[in-house]
């Protein structure tokens, strides 16, 4: 069997590291990949949104399954291309992409089909936006329909605050045409999680949940990225919220099939446990970063298979099965990031780390130069660490990031800190 997955990031490294555990796959090829992926994988130079040159090499070397990664090869219709020319892909059609790309159609959708969610409104200037804040209580949560990378979402906590954020939208363009609608909704209190489910478009396989940590430094304090820590699993999640976050996925794959969209591959979640049970905040169409360096380390069942079930329809056949340690990951970063930073710094300590007890070393940002690894992005490395609880996962993970070292490097010491401490 030869599989492709595409993307370059610690997600990446991750789904490649869990699919190389399967005896039946032959070649396993990673485009673009990053520094550290050549050791379970050959990397291809192609990029991550380059469909025709992705879909001609699907061709050429007849690769039975291909992996998307990143959200944007499925928003520009690379699952529909390859499904057209007969070719098995993990990941959504363009249609089932919408689920990340536009906002304000998934909040519609969930309105539609009444999948609890928090109240919001589109709007598309700045009149309408400011016409639409009277009807929601500060704190206001603003964000731009499209793909931003993470940082199109603002939690304003006052009404002046929420107009400069339509602003930044609308009249800056900050966001370009991601910022063409924004919508308003409601501020929504309760604990956070992230939840993953696979489905083949008519079964759905819950798989274990994770939280996150989005904010840049401690204490949830500074600006919004892509992710600086994951762990899992969620202690505070009891089996009534379980069932009733599965409800959401199993209406949300029955909202789609009713939209003539058949959606194959992973639905994440990003969900608040409010007073009134589990609320969508808001989907995206491929595996969270970091949280799937979290949940792939402690998947006991075959990914290949369960990835593989999703492509041909028999997925209802299959249970995931996990193994009992806890998992932490800590992003390692550039000095800077989510703001400017500078890249090409050698990354020293990498095979000391990797020797922690229970620790892997997921790469994201780097490349190899000169027989060197060194920083090629905002997120560079994502260090987990496997462990009987999350304390142990925890420490373990600390100390391999405690031998890596380069110029610049900054990570949160608090990943995963709370849920130690109650665990105890």
């Amino acid at each position: 069997m030869k599989i492709l997955v595409i993307g370059a990031g610690g997600r990446e490294h991750a789904l490649t590291w869990g699919l190389a555990k399967n005896t039946t796959v032959d070649r396993l090829f990673v485009a673009p990949g990053n520094a550290g992926i050549g050791g379970e994988a050959t990397r291809v130079a192609l990029a991550a949104d380059d469909v025709d040159g992705l879909a001609a090499f699907v061709e050429r070397e007849r690769i039975d399954l291909t992996v998307v990664g990143p959200e944007m090869p499925l928003v520009a219709g690379l699952a529909d291309r390859l499904e057209a020319a007969g070719h098995a892909v993990f990941g959504p059609t363009a249609d089932g992409a919408r689920l990340e790309a536009s906002k304000a159609w998934t909040k519609e959708l969930c309105l539609r089909y009444e999948i609890p969610t928090a109240r919001a409104v589109s709007v598309r200037d700045v009149d309408g936006g400011n016409e639409a804040l009277g009807a929601f209580d500060a704190p206001f949560v603003v964000k731009v329909d499209g793909l931003a990378a993470g940082k199109g979402v603002v939690v304003a906590q006052t009404r002046n605050e929420a107009e400069t954020a339509l602003r930044t939208a609308f009249v800056e363009r900050a966001f370009g045409s991601a910022g063409d609608v924004v919508v308003i909704e409601e501020y929504l209190k309760g604990p956070e999680v992230s939840a993953f489910a696979l489905t083949d478009g008519r079964d759905v396989l819950p798989l274990v949940m994770a939280q996150d940590f989005k904010r840049a430094e401690d204490g949830d304090r500074g600006a919004n990225t892509g992710g600086m820590g994951a762990y899992c699993p969620v202690g505070f999640v009891d089996a009534a919220t379980e069932a009733a976050i599965e409800a959401i996925f199993e209406g949300t794959v029955r909202a789609l099939r009713s939209e003539g969209v058949r959606y194959r591959g992973v639905l994440y979640a990003g969900l608040i446990l409010t007073g009134d049970g589990p609320k969508l905040l808001e989907y995206n169409c491929r595996f969270g970063d970091p949280e799937t360096q979290a949940i792939v380390p402690r998947l006991a069942s075959d990914l290949c298979q369960l990835l593989v079930a999703c492509t041909d329809g028999t997925l209802g056949a299959y249970r995931a099965h996990w193994r009992p340690e806890a998992c932490v990951t800590v992003v390692v970063a550039s000095g800077g990031y989510p703001g400017p930073f500078e890249t090409g710094f050698e990354i020293h300590g990498l095979e000391a780390a990797a020797e922690v007890d229970g620790a892997i070393v997921f790469h994201a940002g780097t490349q190899e130069r000169d027989g060197r690894v060194v920083t090629a992005g905002g997120r560079v490395l994502a260090v987990t660490a496997l462990g009987t609880g999350v304390g142990q996962a925890r420490d373990r993970a600390y100390q391999a990031c405690s031998l890596i070292r380069f110029d610049g490097m900054r990570y949160r010491r608090d990943v995963a800190r709370r849920a130690a401490e109650e665990a105890t």
